[in-house]
């Protein structure tokens, strides 16, 4: 699926997005500023999380809990060197638990990305008019 949208179409955009998360990976490509955090505050709003939703660029991985008691954790490995980093922590036990895994920057840890994944790559042109491409990956 591809689509452009405002940001006034997001929570439609969050829903698109969440018909896609039977692969409990979604993986968020874009440049930095085009809006993942932003789509990934929805869609977790959508879950019925009410913590604060911040993009965990420094401590790489934030747990939120939806209001069904579920966890989602929410990924930012922009500021790794090594996937080593991603290992030392853990990562395989996050992607591959029965809970929803919303990571940006998975080009950091490509080689640690399970094969079952959503990919989500948001870009905008130079009227900030945003276009978002969902494929799942088998």
């Amino acid at each position: 699926m591809v689509k452009n949208y405002s940001l006034k179409q997001l929570p439609k955009i969050a829903k698109e997005v969440l018909k896609y998360a039977e692969h409990n990976v979604l993986l968020f490509y874009g440049e930095m500023g085009v809006g993942k955090t932003t789509l990934i505050k929805e869609i977790v709003n959508q879950l019925g999380v009410t913590d604060n939703v911040s993009s965990p660029t420094f401590s790489l991985v934030n747990e939120y809990h939806t209001n069904q008691g579920e966890k989602v954790f929410h990924f930012d490995f922009y500021r790794i060197d090594h996937e080593e980093e991603a290992m030392d922590m853990g990562i395989e036990e996050y992607f591959y638990s029965d809970s929803l895994c919303l990571v940006e920057w998975p080009n950091k840890v490509e080689n640690l990305l399970p094969l079952k994944s959503v990919t989500i790559i948001i870009t905008t042109d130079q009227d900030q008019q945003r276009t978002i491409e969902l494929k799942n990956n088998e």
